[in-house]
């Protein structure tokens, strides 16, 4: 079967309209009103039911004669046909018209299917807070039934059974299954139970009712996909057997049969573009019925479907589908292609406008954004700390912070000894690692390790203080490791207090060594075992509790490729037994909970605290907000923990007390702001400015201190004594680039000196990320480092760790705002990572509570469109990835952009198609990069360049499909921006604004994206993303123009941050100071 054969030459017109004489005998009726029909009767579109929290604050007018996505259903009279658009449901005569919207408000229906008898619509929709099978009342106008009640479960598609008793439901979590329900209610019934690794959507009762088509695949998705991914297999209902019945290369889904059993439809993706094929069930033969139609989401997770649902006329002669924005009605017996016109003409309500802005201070000190490693003294009145990686000590409640030691190095959790004299904690210093111990009294410092190759973690006193347990490593394999230096940790292990030779105890295995009241046993937090303890020797272990928190979610990829979503139980990321009774502290999804610990004998109980009011034995949930860095006091009295800067105590004897909350105190902590003192005249160059689309040919810039006074043609601008001129001829000169999309890989708990990550991002001109999840709060001491001067980078903005699915089940409005609190108030983010948390109401208390705090959140696209969609809806004003459904037509490109929401695509990483930085593995120098290897460890580029995985022929790439979407969004008013998603620091970026250069994209606008739109989309366009008189000097000096081509982007001669000026080839500081560039740990040649 090939596309050229003279059957199917006509469909290469398939999207010029064909006029015919004769419509079908369902086209009788005209688009007025209609009789002797389940729709003689007008009606209002029906509003929701109120079972949302959130009321739509603004409109977007959509007026529209076409539409992306379009699931439509063909009535059993064949006069008309239903379909959903933007999360309404609309009816349309068969003949076209102007459509009549049937439910309207903020809810997000979708996938209508008329029952057998046309009396009523069953759709999907979260009008009741959770997405359920809803049923529309055609002769009443109205919603009047709920056929499921889930609160946490996502809907793939329905089909009624033929006799209108039954509908066939694919829901669930990660991998759908087909269940069955009766039309009147009931609990139904789990039909593919088996194999539990396959995900069945898009279900469809055969003509005669004995089975059920359905699309069909192993795991939810895979990244840079090889085809087939779906293929389409039926469901007995006789038997219970679930057969393969179509697979081909390019997958087959979407099964669409006719009403006499004769024919089935289905889509399969033919080289770069999907067709539909179609099928004589009665001798096996196909043909192709449409090609090109609209771009499958077999490389997503399809939610709305693997293609937008199309429907046979009631004789079987006519299929209708949704391709090119248009609805066409296709002939079966000729092949032959008419539009079915129609018009939309309504006004979407949307949620707030969240538009807050948050400018850069340039006082000559601000407030430290974090303590850590918090350690209280065993009489409960002194604190130990580290800020910007060094060690303080400060009397509790109101001292003052006080500097322990004077080494350049970073300090790292301390633990203090029993009685209270001296503190254990570890340095590195970018060489080896060390532990010392300092003396409280005279600040003595004394080193207790020698070995030149060590790296040490979790330092803890033996409870007679002449020991010091921790664990051991090796310093060249945490240099080594690009991410989080897991590599480092080998041994548990101790020395003597004094110092010496160092004793191994085991091989390393779990976590927060600690004591309690036997000093023969040494308790460690294991995450498969829960809370465990050893001997000295390292034997005799013991399991003594394990816990689990709220039913998460998680994902698993079975090394096939294929991804898995799935359900499992919120586990604790540490347990820590109490040093006197029976009790255990433990953090689980961020909260505190105290754990009573039953001596049961036999295997160590295992206790759900999701509702500690009715767990197994007596537990109390002792945070709402957060906590990091929990412990006992020394008699177990209190608990202690930390957020930001402020520290909290929690009397254990209160915890039955229910409106009893933890003392919290601030320790004040404020450190100098990095200000140049300067008076800098840049001459000569190219300006783009970004104040619109001016461009100054030849001009200057005047750099006060760290801000921009004057911009002006060359010349204008006098030069008095004591200005700096730096002659920028022949060079070109833009704001700093935004990174919107930063994942900067950074060692955890024991900080680098230098991320290479920072320094690599600095260079390539990028002056301000945005970590859209961070994973831990580490981040924030970077921040603060890099605030003052001690550490190179671009200015860090993150959201911090992920207000996620598998952390967080939001319970209520008030449980959303005391979530927030931990970003609003404590980390002092700006910016919020909302993670496809639970169902909708869960989703929109939290922007409700983030307009509350001032906050802007941001959204993980999940490849998931449905879930896009309705993050509209309810105003997000973030949007992270690109979108999977494309192309995008009038009415998502309008509603898209006249939300106002900022949206960074990603294009590396590939949504609906492979990744794009494959393409660039292929055909850049990337190991020959001179540059880049300055910025980055050998061990990093040879990671990501020397075997790549995957190939793809230069057709597969959709990322000029996705720049198209880009480019109409952004000329109708939208905000995209420009974000990496860290797939190769620095030059990576590059890349990524180099692909966002579409075909209806200029170079100009390109620049556009990647600084003042990122600036707008994080509420720092007053003092950042153009080159405006009063705004800060963060700029990039080119050697090229950019806008001659856009790859000259990486011309860089120069990176101005801050007002400072940097050679971008070493960042070595030439103004207003002359500084060489650091020592880059990763350039060490010695290393093996």
């Amino acid at each position: 079967m090939r596309l050229c054969c003279k059957k199917v030459r006509v469909l290469t017109k398939i999207l010029i309209f064909i006029l015919c004489s004769v419509f079908s005998s369902y086209a009788q009726n005209s688009a007025g009103t209609h009789t002797g029909d389940a729709f003689a009767v007008r009606h209002e579109a029906a509003p929701e039911v109120n079972g949302l929290p959130l009321q739509g604050e603004r409109s977007i007018s959509i007026h529209t004669r076409e539409g992306t996505w379009l699931a439509l259903d063909v009535s059993p009279d064949g006069k008309h046909l239903v379909f959903a658009m933007l999360g309404d449901l609309y009816e349309l005569p068969i003949a076209g018209g102007k459509a009549r919207q049937l439910t309207s408000g903020i809810a997000f229906d979708c996938q209508p299917k008329y029952s057998p008898d046309g009396t009523q619509i069953a759709f999907i929709s979260d009008r009741d807070g959770a997405e359920n099978i809803h049923l529309y009342d055609v002769a009443e106008g109205k919603v009047k039934g709920q056929l499921t009640h889930s609160t946490d479960e996502y809907y793939q598609g329905l089909s009624w059974s033929p006799d209108g008793n039954y509908l066939v439901i694919a829901k669930g979590v990660g991998l759908p299954k087909l269940n069955l329900y009766h039309k009147d209610g009931g609990s139904g019934r789990l039909l593919t139970a088996k194999p539990e690794d396959i995900k069945a959507i898009e279900p469809v009762f055969d003509g005669e009712g004995k089975r059920i088509w359905f699309s069909k695949r192993n795991g939810m998705w895979d990244y840079n996909a090889r085809f087939p991914q779906y293929s389409i297999a039926s469901y007995s209902l006789g038997s219970g057997a679930i057969e393969e019945q179509i697979s081909r290369y390019g997958s087959a889904f979407s099964p669409t049969p006719s009403p006499d059993g004769k024919w089935l439809v289905y889509g399969t993706r033919y080289e770069e573009e999907t067709a539909l094929v179609l099928r004589n069930t009665e001798t096996g033969e196909e043909e192709w019925l449409a090609y090109p139609v609209q771009h499958d989401d077999q490389e997503s997770l399809a939610s709305t479907g693997v293609l937008p649902a199309m429907s046979f006329t009631p004789d079987s002669k006519t299929l209708i589908a949704n391709y090119g924005g248009k609805i066409y009605a296709i002939t079966i017996a000729t092949k032959k292609v008419r539009e079915i016109p129609f018009e939309v003409d309504t006004d979407i309500r949307i949620g707030p406008k969240l538009d807050f802005k948050f400018p850069i201070e340039d006082t000559p000190d601000f407030k430290l954004t974090q303590i850590r490693d918090v350690s209280f003294s065993p009489d409960g009145k002194t604190i130990a700390f580290t800020a910007l990686d060094k060690l303080y000590t400060a009397k509790y409640p109101e001292g003052k912070p006080e500097r322990m030691t004077e080494m350049e190095v970073v300090e790292a959790q301390p633990a203090w000894s029993p009685d209270g004299k001296q503190l254990a904690f570890v340095t590195w210093d970018e060489e080896e690692g060390a532990i010392y111990t300092v003396n409280i009294g005279n600040s003595a410092v004394k080193k207790l390790t020698t070995s030149p190759n060590g790296f040490y973690q979790e330092p803890v006193w033996s409870p007679d203080g002449q020991k010091i347990v921790f664990y051991k490593g090796f310093a060249n394999g945490y240099k080594q490791s690009t991410h989080n230096g897991k590599e480092a940790k080998q041994y548990l292990s101790w020395i003597s207090a004094g110092g010496g030779e160092i004793h191994d105890i085991m091989k390393a295995k779990g976590a927060n060594p600690h004591f309690s009241e036997d000093a023969s046993r040494i308790y460690l937090f294991d995450r498969q075992k829960g809370l465990i303890s050893v001997n000295w020797q390292g034997e005799d272990e013991k399991e003594h509790i394990q816990l689990k928190g709220f039913t998460s979610y998680a994902f698993k990829n079975n090394h096939g490729g294929e991804f898995q979503f799935y359900r499992t139980d919120a586990k604790p990321s540490r347990i820590i037994k109490s040093p006197v009774g029976n009790y255990a502290l433990a953090q689980i999804s961020s909260q505190l909970y105290l754990v009573t610990i039953p001596e049961t004998g036999g295997e160590a109980p295992l206790i759900a605290v999701k509702d500690v009011k009715n767990a197994a034995f007596p537990s109390w949930k002792l945070t709402q907000t957060g906590a990091e860095f929990p412990s006992w006091s020394a008699d177990g009295k209190k608990i202690y923990w930390a957020l930001g800067t402020s520290v909290f105590s929690y009397e254990v004897s209160q915890k039955n007390e229910e409106k009893y909350a933890a003392i919290e105190e601030e320790i004040p902590f404020r450190v100098p702001r990095d200000i140049p003192q300067q008076e800098l005249l840049l001459q000569n160059a190219r300006i783009i400015t970004m104040n619109g689309d001016e461009v100054i040919p030849h001009g200057d810039i005047l750099i006060k201190n760290n801000r921009i006074t004057t911009v002006g043609a060359t010349g204008t601008i006098p030069v008095s004594s004591g200005i700096t001129v730096l002659n920028l001829e022949g060079k070109t000169v833009v704001p700093g680039f935004f990174d919107m999309h930063a994942h900067m890989p950074v060692a955890r708990g024991i900080h680098n000196l230098q991320p290479f990550a920072y320094a690599s991002q600095l260079a390539y001109g990028v002056t301000t990320i945005r970590d859209p999840q961070s994973g831990t709060s580490d981040i924030f001491t970077y921040n603060d480092l890099v605030r003052t001067g001690k550490m190179l980078g671009p200015r860090l903005y993150t959201t911090g760790p992920g207000v996620g699915y598998w952390g967080y089940n939001v319970e209520s409005l008030d449980h959303a705002r005391q979530i927030l609190r931990q970003y609003s108030k404590y980390y002092n983010t700006k910016t919020l990572k909302m993670y496809a948390v639970g169902n909708r109401k869960q989703r929109q208390w939290i922007i409700m509570a983030a307009k509350e705090q001032g906050l802007l959140p941001t959204t993980e696209g999940n490849l998931d469109m449905k879930l896009n969609l309705t993050e509209i809806l309810d105003g997000y004003p973030g949007h992270e990835h690109a979108y999977p459904v494309f192309p995008f037509y009038k009415d998502y490109i309008t509603f898209v952009a006249e939300s106002g929401i900022a949206f960074t695509s990603a294009l590396l990483l590939g949504y609906g198609g492979p990744n794009a930085e494959n393409l660039f593995y292929e055909t850049e120098d990337v190991l020959g990069d001179s540059k880049l290897k300055t910025f980055s460890p050998k061990v990093y580029i040879d990671q990501k360049a020397r075997r790549r995985r995957s190939w793809f022929a230069r057709g597969e790439y959709v990322f000029k499909r996705q720049g198209q979407v880009i480019g109409n969004v952004l000329h109708a008013g939208g905000l995209p921006a420009i974000g990496g998603h860290g797939m190769l620091q620095g030059l990576g970026y590059h890349w990524e604004l180099w692909l966002n250069k579409a075909d209806n994209i200029s170079n100009l606008e390109v620049l556009q994206m990647a600084t003042i739109n990122g600036a707008r989309a994080i509420g720092l366009d007053e003092d950042l993303g153009s080159v405006t008189e009063g705004k800060i000097a963060d700029l990039v000096v080119m050697n090229k123009n950019p806008l001659e081509d856009i790859r000259n982007t990486n011309t860089i001669e120069y990176v101005i941050k801050n007002g400072r000026v940097y050679e971008a080839e070493t960042l070595k500081e030439i103004m207003p100071d002359t500084r060489k560039a650091p020592t880059y740990y990763w350039l060490d040649s010695s290393m093996p």
